[in-house]
């Protein structure tokens, strides 16, 4: 399914809020953050000229957040830096000046930090994030975990210290869960969605995705003329298409929102034209992005600058990891999980469709970025799905 933005504010500026937390601002202190970071590192940028050729492109690109400061998810970069923003804020209260995170490892910040508890509900990337956000600077994190976290993401999450808690229902129940608590308790809620008087702090998580298209766009010899953004909840989505947006004007490329069929609420709510919560349907493959209740944030941002919104299936992901890791010709083997090609199987299938080719603005010369959100978090659903181990992909003769 494919649905045009014919909204009123398509193609309108951002409100000043969002306009303010993406903006080359916002970006930059993302980018300052990160650079502060022991293990930090750019993610590659792959060119695949075959799969290009045989979608009818002009070039495709995709961005690996596969190994993104080591968890394996592009979401290392908005719960962990916004915990740190946090905790750097408060040392700010505390001491009477700025600190800055070239400090985040002085006695006097960490005593503040170590008095702070964050916590936040996960599919499994974020609260990855935020634990290990947590662990860099001393403090504490709580965890709420749903009855559809795979062991092995509970497990990875554990590592980094945090306190797991575990719900019944799905994320966006536990979602619910950590807004009470959090605010029963005081402790700082570190969430990737937002809702009605709750948004400073994910507009924070999407500011820490900025640093995505930064990194894509020093690399490109011309910016892309096509996006196409897996969404849950919206944030990623609407960090990288506001973002671009803000940096390149009417040079921007015409961004494409793409979830599973089964759990679209993003798409939904362009269909009735404000922010829905779906019913529960049959889970998804596509775990990380199993979410019945867009962000508030990221629909306001996606109404201006999502250009299109689409659904896929369980078998279009299943395919894109299979793809990925057996390419085409000479093009590089990527371990992606099973979210993180859903924005490639959005492409593949609109470039299969004559009708979506039109819609889009598809052809010979379209240059096309997409965004490998996540490797193989979980590697023994990876094995399972894909027919191999990820840590022997790479290892395969091109």
């Amino acid at each position: 399914m494919l649905l045009l933005n014919q909204r009123p504010e398509h193609n309108q500026p951002l409100v000043a809020a969002d306009a303010e937390s993406l903006g080359t601002t916002g970006g930059a202190r993302a980018e300052h953050y990160l650079k502060a970071r022991d293990n930090h590192a750019e993610t590659p940028l792959h060119a695949l000229p075959a799969l290009a050729d045989e979608l009818g492109i002009a070039a495709l690109h995709v961005k690996d957040e596969g190994q993104r400061l080591g968890l394996g998810s592009f979401k290392a970069l908005g719960g962990a830096y916004a915990v740190i923003r946090l905790v750097l804020e408060e040392a700010g209260k505390w001491l009477g000046r700025d600190v800055d995170v070239s400090e985040i490892n002085d006695a006097e910040v960490r005593q503040i930090a170590s008095s702070m508890i964050f916590v936040c509900a996960t599919d499994g990337n974020h609260g990855r994030s935020v634990a290990q956000g947590a662990g860099l600077v001393g403090a504490r994190s709580v965890i709420y975990v749903h009855a559809g976290v795979s062991r092995e993401r509970v497990a990875a999450i554990a590592r980094f210290g945090a306190e797991i808690v575990e719900v019944e229902g799905g994320y966006d129940h536990a979602v619910r869960e950590v807004a009470r608590v959090g605010a029963e308790r005081g402790w700082k809620i570190v969430s990737n969605t937002s809702w009605l008087g709750y948004e400073r702090i994910p507009g924070l998580v999407m500011q820490g995705y900025t640093v995505i298209v930064r990194e894509a766009l020093r690399h490109l010899a011309e910016p892309p003329t096509h996006v196409f953004l897996q969404a849950g909840v919206g944030g990623f989505a609407a960090a990288i298409a506001g973002h671009m947006a803000i940096l390149l004007g009417e040079r921007r490329p015409k961004a494409v929102v793409v979830e599973p069929r089964r759990s679209a609420c993003v798409y939904a709510s362009a269909e009735a034209g404000r922010p829905v919560t779906i019913a529960q349907q049959q889970s998804t493959v596509m775990a990380m992005l199993e979410c019945a209740e867009p962000s508030l944030v990221a629909w306001r941002v996606l109404a201006r600058v999502g250009d299109a919104f689409m659904t896929v299936e369980e078998a279009d992901a299943v395919a894109v990891m299979k793809r990925l890791a057996r390419p085409l010709g000479n093009d590089p083997a990527i371990v992606s999980g099973e979210s993180g090609g859903a924005g490639l199987a959005g492409l593949i299938r609109a470039a299969g469709d004559r009708r979506m080719r039109a819609a889009l603005g598809l052809d010979a010369r379209s240059r096309v970025l997409v965004i490998n959100s996540e490797g193989a978090t979980d590697p023994g659903r990876y094995a399972e799905l894909v027919g191999v181990a990820p840590e022997h992909v790479l290892l395969q003769p091109a």
